[in-house]
């Protein structure tokens, strides 16, 4: 089998086997070509100690030094290059006490995580894949290499892999591995918030995101995401819905386009209903004040993932405002633009369509009318540059300072009020009526 490699990756390659020594592209590198993608990175293992990479290499990184790998930068691309090596002793369920640079790209191969990420390929030396990568690549399955309960308590993040690669490759996950994922999920407990999320980040930013189900099916989502957990077991006995809270939850996710912040905020949208289940006297079920409980609980959930406060907060905003009805009309709209912001209304309009697209599909089309009733009102707006935040009034808080106003919560309650008028008539954002209109408030205070 020949892969057709970049020049970068094969300039390293030739560099090394000029050398003397054996160099192999290693991983998903292997597996992309393979499966006809194009890879956008280039691991590359080898023989040589990481002195002997540096030696060969006008410029290069310590990276991994420790574990045997540096970087190795051609025409302004890094490679990293991994001398062969196997690990023991993890003390940690990732770290190992001990890393041992062996002798063959076989014994290498065998360390690895999963088959399809245990096979390598040289333009010098051909193709190495003694674990059924190939095959298991046509039958389109995740395997473990070797004992995957050994796989996953050298590093227990394989088990995130694992659903990861499942729902980036469109694969199943092969039922001894998800046995042991099964058996070993307490151990992603273990695990480092940041690479959780990483894992998480990938798998909602694939083409399948509502197959992050698969967490929930190997018992991973209990010890990663427990709120959402008995969103699966708690039922939507209501004429707006046809799922449970669970499957509307991915449904919702499916429906979103590829935006990390909306798809977070689909996942979380409703994971405070079953807190907020109620059941009136006509066995209809109700969730009310769901969006701020979902909001709270998203809030918790994303700072222990330690997920970056600006996307927190954007999410947050989103999970608070999807079940707001937005009036059609010019100062419905408005308000709440002042509320989330240009960019952000937006992506609420897109939230709120893909969570309707997952409720019922008899009351789908009046909701969405509604919905392009309200964007087409946003492109009104935008268009005539009408005004909708306190920065856009003609008049600011040292204006209001000039005229006596307090500084702090007096002038914010003033331009408040001023904006409010100026969202009702966007012709009165004249900065002499607004001077005139402050003082008028101020003598009736």
């Amino acid at each position: 089998m020949r892969i057709e490699l970049s020049r970068g990756a094969e300039n390293v390659i030739n560099t090394l086997e000029n050398a003397g020594f054996e160099a192999y592209v290693v991983g998903g590198a292997v597996r992309d070509s393979i499966m006809g993608n194009t890879p956008s990175d280039y691991d590359i293992a080898t023989n040589a100690k990481p002195c002997e990479i540096k030696a060969l290499f006008s410029r290069t990184i310590d990276t991994g030094i420790r574990h045997g790998t540096v970087t190795v930068i051609d025409n302004k691309v890094g490679f990293e290059v991994t001398t062969y090596r196997e690990e023991s002793g993890y003390r940690d369920l990732r770290h190992p006490d001990k890393v041992s640079y062996i002798g063959s790209v076989d014994e290498d191969l065998k360390r690895r995580d999963f088959t399809v990420n245990a096979m390598a390929y040289s333009p010098v030396r051909g193709f190495v894949d003694n674990y059924g990568g190939t095959e298991d690549i046509q039958n389109r399955i995740i395997r473990c290499v070797g004992n995957p309960e050994n796989r996953f308590k050298e590093d227990a993040l394989r088990m995130l892999r694992a659903v990861r690669f499942a729902v980036c490759l469109d694969f199943e996950i092969e039922p001894e591995t998800a046995k042991a994922i099964r058996k070993c999920a307490v151990l992603i407990k273990n695990v480092s918030a940041e690479r959780i999320l990483g894992e998480l980040n990938k798998i909602l930013l694939s083409d399948r995101p509502e197959r992050i189900s698969l967490l929930y099916d190997t018992g991973l989502m209990r010890f990663i995401l427990p709120d959402l957990c008995s969103c699966f077991r708690t039922e939507q006995n209501n004429k707006y819905h046809v799922y449970n809270v669970g499957e509307h939850i991915l449904e919702a996710v499916k429906n979103t386009p590829n935006d990390l912040t909306l798809r977070w905020a689909a996942l979380l949208h409703d994971i405070g209903k079953p807190v907020c289940a109620s059941r009136d006297s006509n066995g209809i079920y109700h969730f009310y004040g769901h969006h701020r409980e979902s909001a709270r609980m998203a809030n918790d959930l994303l700072h222990k993932l330690r997920m970056d406060r600006d996307s927190i907060r954007d999410i947050l905003i989103l999970i608070e405002n999807h079940d707001v009805r937005i009036d059609a009309s010019p100062a419905g709209v408005k308000r709440m633009m002042a509320r989330t912001g240009e960019g952000l209304f937006l992506k609420l309009l897109l939230l709120q369509e893909a969570d309707n697209r997952a409720k019922n599909p008899k009351y789908l089309s009046e909701k969405l009318s509604k919905l392009h009733a309200v964007y087409s009102q946003y492109q009104q707006i935008i268009a005539e540059g009408q005004p909708y935040m306190v920065s856009q009034l003609q008049i600011n808080g040292r204006d209001l300072i000039k005229m006596g106003f307090r500084t702090g919560r007096e002038i914010g309650d003033v331009l408040k009020t001023l904006l409010e008028e100026v969202v009702i008539d966007a012709s009165l954002n004249r900065r002499e009526y607004l001077i005139k209109r402050a003082a008028a408030l101020k003598r009736r205070n």
